[in-house]
């Protein structure tokens, strides 16, 4: 969940502000190499949220299918590799196509 709420504030903090001034002016006004990065981050956050959510309904689909096995099979070590494939995955999908 932590990890979703940052994928969250991301979008809030960083990608929102510039799309608001582009919304409101129709055009881009801030630099032009900024406008690649922007895109690069827009993609890697809401792809990161969407890979949140589809973690996080796997990590309920093995609870409530198999709750006696569960501890056995989401360790803390799993938890964490689930997030930064997570992140990767969303980082090689929006960075690697600049």
């Amino acid at each position: 969940l932590v990890s979703l709420f940052m994928s969250d504030l991301m979008v809030g903090l960083v990608v929102m502000p510039p799309a608001m001034l582009n919304q409101l002016y129709g055009r881009w006004v801030l630099r032009g190499d900024f406008c690649s990065l922007w895109a690069s981050f827009d993609v890697m956050c809401c792809s990161a949220s969407i890979l949140n959510l589809c973690v996080i309904s796997l990590d309920r689909y093995l609870l409530i299918t198999s709750p006696l096995r569960y501890k056995l099979r989401m360790t803390s070590c799993r938890a964490l590799g689930l997030i930064l494939a997570t992140w990767t995955l969303a980082a090689l999908a929006s960075f690697l196509p600049i």
